[in-house]
């Protein structure tokens, strides 16, 4: 495996580290949109979190692993798809989810890809993250790119970028909520929540995490896939999902929570660790905690400092 230097070797600032990242997704964008139509077919072959796997996953995975394992910046590419990390040189690692929600190709709903940007090698807590980046394959193609300066929404095409939001800030109260799982698996007092959340928000929810995630950016709200009775551990990938995830939504002003504490503290111990995650604005998200019995988060501690007492 490379190893990635720590934040004292690193020669630029990491907005300018991020961006060749995003520049090489942003133009690997049109080929992987083909591939909705050309790679529809399963693999019949499962990944490491025994999913069965698309064609298209797999031909994203490769198409991501060579340009963005070619970086100079890149020194780990690891994916949901693989079982174990490439070992691409020396610098950062990088941990990608090729295809997220790839089943609703099936439907011809929204799918995407996400990419945790870590200066640590992998498996890494969300605190050594320096970047997030989730690309959204909607009506048209859309980027949130995170750093410690803020989020910044993009609109792809052709390959290219241009800025749609300069400072993406979630509001406080929001509007929607989409919650996953089977409920009669989730616990009792996440049921209690949800009830109460369901009498003022609107449902929307489209089973990709980042087009679930993306609505609750754009309206303000809470997005939840909870600890169920068949699966305590959760469903979503630590590394590929739910750090990228969560750091996106802190930086943009929200929460995050695994159940005990922020996402981003939560300790990695496997590459393909899953758990709990539930992210969204300050008041919904202060409900939540409450009725879950965690801890807050401190909102004057940055998402690279550690806010638990």
């Amino acid at each position: 495996m490379g190893n990635p230097g720590s934040r004292s070797d690193l020669d630029a600032d990491e907005t300018s580290i991020v961006t060749p990242i995003i520049e090489t997704l942003a133009d690997a964008v049109p080929k992987i949109r083909t591939a909705f139509e050309t790679h529809r077919a399963y693999e019949g072959e499962e990944n490491p979190s025994g999913e069965e796997m698309l064609a298209a996953d797999v031909y994203a995975d490769e198409l991501l692993e060579s340009r963005l394992g070619d970086l100079d910046c890149v020194g780990t590419y690891a994916s949901e798809e693989r079982a174990d990390p490439v070992d691409t040189g020396e610098g950062l690692s990088l941990a990608v989810d090729p295809l997220d929600g790839s089943s609703n190709l099936t439907s011809n709903n929204g799918v995407g890809t996400i990419v945790g940007i870590y200066d640590a090698e992998l498996p890494a807590t969300g605190r050594d993250l320096l970047g997030a980046i989730y690309v959204l394959y909607g009506p048209t193609t859309t980027a949130m790119v995170a750093t410690e300066a803020g989020v910044t929404e993009y609109l792809v095409s052709d390959g290219d970028l241009d800025v749609l939001t300069e400072e993406v800030e979630i509001n406080d109260e929001g509007a929607v909520y989409g919650f996953g799982g089977p409920v009669p698996e989730w616990s009792r007092e996440f049921r209690r929540y949800a009830m109460s959340i369901q009498r003022r928000l609107k449902r929307r929810y489209g089973g990709a995490l980042v087009g679930d995630v993306n609505q609750v950016l754009s309206y303000g709200g809470v997005f939840a896939y909870p600890e169920l009775e068949t699966r305590p551990e959760g469903k979503l990938r630590l590394q590929f999902e739910a750090n990228p995830i969560a750091f996106i939504v802190e930086q943009a002003g929200g929460e995050s929570f695994d159940g005990d504490s922020s996402v981003l503290e939560t300790e990695a111990e496997r590459l393909h660790q899953r758990t709990p995650l539930f992210v969204g604005s300050e008041e919904p998200m202060a409900q939540l905690i409450e009725t879950l019995g965690g801890r807050a988060r401190d909102p004057h501690v940055t998402t690279r400092d550690s806010p638990w007492e």
